[in-house]
This record gives C-alpha cells, structure tokens and sequence, in this order.
C-alpha cells in the first residue's frame, strides 16, 4: 500500500477528508500527519484516526531536522493541506515530483507569500472575479509555483464576502483533492 504524509497547519478540513477517503478505498494509508502548531485542529483529528502526529517548529524546517522525521516514513507523496509555512528545500529537493499543495485560487492569480485563506478570498472579492477556483500543483522553491496538476472553476460573481467565496472553493477541494492523490498514486 502507498503511503501518504500530510502536513497541515489549520482546522484539518482537507486532511480529514483525505484520511477518509484512503480509509474507503485502501490505495494509500496516511501514515502521518506533521503540523507546526500542536494546537491546530488538524492535531485531534489525525489523532481521531489514530495517526501518528509530529509537530515541527520552523526551526526543526529550518534546521533539516523535520527532514528525518519525513524519511523516517518513507512517503511515496508528501501533500501539503494547508501547511502555512515555506516547506523545505531539502525535502523538496529528495522528493521531486512527490509533494504537492493545494491553493484556493485558479493559479498564478492571487499566489505567492501571504497569499492563503481568507487573504485569497478577500482579494478575489475585492477584485470583483467572476470565477475562482482550486489549482493542486507540485511543490518547488517558491511559493505556489510548481507545475500546476489540476485546476477547477467556480463562480463567486454572487458572492458578497469572503466567506461564501470559501465554502463553495472548500466544496471543490474536498470533491477533487483525494481524487487527484489517488490519481497521482497509480
């Protein structure tokens, strides 16, 4: 079986979705979740499923170490589900082609630093786009500018704030982001 290490920084929506959808279907196993904050929600819900979980400051990004605690698993896809902090070059560098992310926007628009969350969603609506999306791509150096994977459209012109703009971007991500791990696992 394929295994999955997911890194997260938030609620956990996207990694419990995942989680699930691996349990349904047994193609892969999530065989850990990292997060830099060991409060965030996604901590409860690895925990919930029984998943080992490994918190690394910044600095264990910073400093290499979170990149033996990586290997220690042997992941065959890193999947980064709303991890907030610039992920690793050494780790980017040993997995090429192996991580992958998750933006809630139709990339390149409204990527790069700063560029997560409610900071998407708020520039989309100020903008006033039509449509938005969700672009899953494979991780590089910089932020949000790996290949991009697979790219799917919604429209927000309707939308009147930023949170109704990220319930329907969390709608697509949930129905498209196991799909397309599962799809990258064969």
């Amino acid at each position: 079986m394929k295994k999955l290490v997911l890194f997260a920084s938030g609620a956990g929506s996207n990694a419990d979705n995942i989680i699930r959808h691996f349990n349904k279907t047994r193609t892969a196993e999530v065989v850990a979740v990292f997060t830099n904050k060991p409060d965030a929600g996604v901590v409860r819900i690895a925990e919930n499923h029984g998943i080992e979980v490994v918190v690394s400051a910044k600095s264990d990004l910073e400093n290499g170490s979170a990149f033996a605690d990586v290997n220690r698993f042997r992941p065959d896809l890193i999947v980064l589900a709303g991890f907030l902090l610039k992920f690793p070059t050494d780790i980017i560098r040993a997995y090429p082609d192996k991580i992958i992310n998750i933006h809630p926007a139709l990339l390149p628009k409204y990527g790069g630093k700063g560029m997560y969350g409610m900071n998407v969603h708020n520039a989309i609506l100020q903008n006033k786009d039509a449509e938005t999306g969700i672009s899953i791509h494979y991780v590089n150096e910089n932020y949000d500018e790996g290949a991009v994977i697979f790219q799917e459209k919604v429209g927000v012109s309707d939308c009147d704030s930023p949170e109704q703009i990220a319930a329907r971007v969390q709608i697509l991500e949930h129905e498209h982001f196991p799909l397309i791990i599962e799809h990258l696992l064969k």
